[in-house]
């Protein structure tokens, strides 16, 4: 792909390459980052199986996390987008769409994360018509609930994977 999937004002939304690894490694190796990840280490294997069953969910079902750039400049600041996840944990996370979204720690405050997700939800309810799209997101981060809060996620319970507990959330346009 020479183009991005989506763009706003100031980023570009990406499919991610093969080429995108390596940058998906750093953005999430700062512990400030890890820490609402479950706090687990960055493993190049662990890593390279989420990116695979992110390139699995594009193969598969025409839609995952897209690669965020900052607008004409190669610099990755995000990943963030639907995908198509099995958790295993209930709560209609299972073979079901699911919203996530990371923004590297020096990108943080400047609205980038509700700018790149607002863009994907748009593309994805254009793309793949409004439905049912889960969310979990770690109770202590304040900053991802109340951006869930705005995008029109609403806490619908909590759940624990792999010992960390979540909070569940649902965003429901079926009806919209």
């Amino acid at each position: 792909m020479t183009t991005p999937l989506v763009s706003t004002d100031r980023l570009d939304l990406w499919r991610p390459v093969a080429g995108d690894f390596a940058d998906i490694c750093a953005l999430v190796e700062p512990e400030a980052v890890r820490r609402h990840l479950g706090n687990r280490p960055v493993r190049a294997p662990d890593e390279f199986a989420r990116f695979q069953r992110n390139a699995g969910s594009w193969a598969l079902y025409g839609y995952g996390n897209c690669i965020v750039r900052l607008r004409d400049e190669p610099t990755v600041v995000g990943l963030c987008g639907v995908f198509h996840s099995w958790r295993g944990i209930g709560h209609g996370l299972d073979d079901a769409a699911e919203a996530g979204w990371i923004i590297g720690e020096g990108y943080w405050g400047r609205g980038l994360a509700r700018e790149a997700m607002t863009a994907a939800l748009d593309w994805f309810d254009r793309t793949h018509g409004p439905r049912r799209i889960g969310c979990i997101i770690e109770p202590e981060n304040n900053g991802s609930l109340a951006l869930a809060d705005r995008l029109g996620f609403v806490r619908t319970g909590m759940a624990e994977l792999d010992g960390v507990p979540l909070a569940v959330l649902e965003r429901n346009h079926v009806n919209a």
